[in-house]
C-alpha cells in the first residue's frame, strides 16, 4: 500500500503517544494537539514532563518494559487510538550497532506490552513504526517483522518509514542512501495515518518510491 492513500485527519481522538519525545514525537505531538486531539504523552524522563505540558499534551511518566504501571496509564488515559513510536538508538549515528539488541527489545517485548495494555478497552487502534529498507538477518530484523505481525493481527497500521533526514535526524545534511523521507514529510504522513484503515503503508519520499 501506498502513503499516498493515508486519509486526512477528520475524527478528534485519545491518542496514547509512546515515543512522544523522539525526532518524530517532538514535532507531531504539538501538531496533533493543535488539530484537537487528546494526547496522553508517554516519557520515562520526568525532566520532559513540562515541555510535554507546554504543548498541550497530558505527560505520562512510564517505562514500557513495566508492564504493570504501563497497563494502569493506558486504562487510566482510555485511548482510541495508540501511536507507538518507541525506539532505542544512540544519539550519534557513529554509535549505531549493526544489530541492536537494545532497540529490538523495544520493538518486540515494548510492542507486546502496549498492545496488553490496551485489552479490556474494547478496540484501540494501533499505528506503529517501521521501516522501509530490507534489513540484515539478525533480532533487529526478527524484531521488526514480529511487531508487524503483531500489529496487523489486531488490524492496526504499520508505518514503514524511510531513513529519515532533515533536522534532529542522523543525517541532517544530507540524504541516505536507499529508501528515504525528510522529517517534515514523515511528520505529515503520520498525521493522517491517525484515520488510516488497517494496514502497511510506505512512508518514502517520491523520489525514493
Amino acid at each position: 500500500m501506498s502513503a499516498g492513500r493515508t486519509p486526512t485527519t477528520s475524527r478528534r481522538h485519545r491518542i496514547f503517544f509512546a515515543g512522544a519525545t523522539g525526532v518524530i514525537g517532538s514535532r507531531l505531538v504539538p501538531l496533533l494537539v493543535e488539530a484537537g486531539h487528546t494526547v496522553g504523552a508517554m516519557t520515562r524522563s520526568p525532566d520532559k514532563v513540562d515541555a510535554l505540558a507546554a504543548v498541550g499534551a497530558e505527560p505520562i511518566v512510564c517505562d514500557v518494559f513495566d508492564r504493570s504501571a504501563l497497563g494502569s496509564v493506558v486504562l487510566s488515559f482510555g485511548p482510541d487510538v495508540m501511536l507507538h513510536q518507541l525506539t532505542d538508538l544512540p544519539d550519534d549515528l557513529a554509535d549505531l550497532p549493526v544489530d541492536s539488541t537494545a532497540n529490538a527489545r523495544i520493538r518486540l517485548e515494548g510492542t507486546r506490552n502496549l498492545l496488553d495494555a490496551t485489552r479490556g478497552l474494547g478496540y484501540v487502534k494501533v499505528v506503529a513504526q517501521s521501516v522501509a529498507w530490507t534489513m540484515q538477518p539478525g533480532a533487529e530484523a526478527a524484531a521488526v517483522a514480529a511487531l508487524e505481525r503483531a500489529v496487523l493481527a489486531v488490524n492496526g497500521v504499520v508505518l514503514r518509514y524511510g531513513l529519515l533526514y532533515g533536522p534532529g535526524t542522523y543525517f541532517e545534511q544530507s540524504r541516505p542512501d536507499g529508501p528515504h523521507v525528510h522529517i517534515d514529510t514523515a511528520v505529515s504522513r503520520t498525521m493522517k495515518a491517525v484515520d488510516a484503515p488497517p494496514g502497511i503503508f510506505t512512508i518514502v519520499d517520491s523520489a525514493a518510491a
